[in-house]
């Protein structure tokens, strides 16, 4: 029972659409209207600017925090309730019930998932998203490899393997819901980093 609250919980939370209220509150009335068609942190950078893109990264990363925090809680560390938790957030943030089960690409609302799970994990995989973002200005490249070290990470430092699973699902969603930016890298046709898209 316990998981199951701690799981239904975790999806809603995930499924707050951040970025989606965030643009509707600078005056864009759908961002999934514009740019890539997400909620997330990079579409509303592209649509909205800086101030807007800050506030969806902080929201998203602390929407995984809590919910993953309060499954701890409720469940007294155990670490399959706290990995299910991560899971579920992610799936809420991708596909949200209050959008029609439309969303973002889970790497922010996984950052603040596996701040909570796997903290030790995240440094390295942030390190590798910062190098290679930096290098090559695709922030779909950065998330896609991060999202590939986590699990690693996880599994090399020795935690939990309910944690080590839900790293890898988690990460699997990723990498699912980037295959057109992985297809675009492919062909050379992805933007940039700092490329605006003008709101229509």
């Amino acid at each position: 029972m316990r998981l199951a609250l701690a799981v239904a919980a975790a999806y809603v939370v995930g499924a707050v659409p951040i970025g989606y209220l965030v643009a509707r509150a600078f005056g864009v009335s759908d961002i999934r209207r514009h740019g890539s068609g997400t909620i997330g942190t990079t579409n509303v950078l592209r649509t909205l600017g800086s101030g807007p893109a800050v506030l969806t990264l902080a929201g998203d990363i602390a929407k995984g925090f809590v919910a993953v925090a309060l499954a701890g809680a409720v469940a007294g560390g155990d670490p399959l309730v706290r990995g299910a938790a991560a899971l579920a957030a992610v799936v809420g943030n991708c596909w949200s019930v209050f959008l029609g089960f439309r969303g973002g690409k889970g790497v922010a609302t996984g950052l603040g998932a596996f701040l909570t799970l796997v903290p030790w994990a995240v440094l390295p995989a942030a390190l590798v998203w910062l190098a290679v973002t930096a290098t090559f200005r695709f922030v779909s490249l950065g998330s896609i490899t991060a999202a590939v070290c986590v699990p690693l990470g996880t599994v090399l430092l020795g935690y939990p393997s309910a944690s080590a699973l839900a790293t890898l699902a988690v990460g699997a969603i990723i990498l699912v819901r980037h295959r057109d930016n992985i297809a675009r890298l492919m062909a050379g046709t992805e933007r940039r980093l700092g490329e605006r898209a003008a709101p229509s």
